[in-house]
């Protein structure tokens, strides 16, 4: 995914693409809309990011030029300003989205996520055999049979399955669970217990599999 930051605070622009970054984002910066405008028009990314208030032209301006040249590309609106008025103007414009300041980077990543999604046409739907996870619902279900996990269990979960029969190290299980918290092994440990007593132990066949010393990863070919 390659998003486009448009936001005059560099320190801020700076933490999103930082995160962003963790979960193999590629990022580039503008800091004011003209540029943004520039930018936007010029290169072919995934998402762009948008600040409401920006120097030069602001976030609804931008928007609004770049519907004009008929970019269609995704636009996530990130606005101190979260009111209905704004919204509309923001909507009538083209904004795809609304962010409201200060946001939580995993929020944050599940709105992108979800645009991006729907611009490049992916299912919300991840399927290993007869696994499947629904993103928008956050149902699990396996052979039929809906499966309860907690939270976390459900994001390693999404995590093994979006990398389906490759091994994920354990460090960027981590990343993608805990992407603002330090490593701790032994709270990774917990979590894959409950998800494989929740996910294998009621069938005839595990789907988690641990390869020592690499990773784990989710596979069903061991049928």
């Amino acid at each position: 995914m390659q998003v486009l930051i448009v936001e005059d605070n560099a320190e801020l622009a700076a933490s999103i693409a930082e995160f962003l970054e963790l979960q193999g984002v590629c990022c580039d910066f503008a800091y004011n809309g003209s540029t943004g405008l520039k930018l936007a028009s010029e290169h072919d990314y995934d998402i762009i990011l948008l600040d409401l208030m920006l120097p030069k032209l602001n976030g609804i301006e931008v928007c609004h030029e770049l519907r004009q040249k008929g970019c269609d590309k995704p636009v996530l609106m990130l606005t101190a300003i979260d009111t209905e008025t704004d919204q509309l103007a923001g909507f009538r414009a083209g904004v795809d989205d609304y962010v409201a300041k200060p946001c939580p980077m995993p929020l944050l990543w599940a709105r992108l996520e979800a645009l991006y999604r729907r611009s490049k046409g992916h299912s919300s739907v991840l399927r290993v055999g007869a696994l499947e996870l629904n993103r928008d619902s956050r149902r699990v279900v396996r052979e039929g049979r809906e499966i309860c996990l907690t939270p976390t269990e459900w994001k390693i979960l999404e995590c093994l399955m979006m990398n389906r029969g490759k091994v994920v190290s354990r460090i960027d299980i981590e990343d993608y669970v805990w992407p603002d918290q330090e490593a701790d092994p032994g709270r990774l440990n917990v979590h894959l217990h409950g998800l494989r007593k929740a996910l294998d132990k009621p069938f005839d066949y595990p789907l988690v599999h641990t390869r020592t010393g690499v990773g784990v990863m989710i596979d069903d070919a061991s049928r």
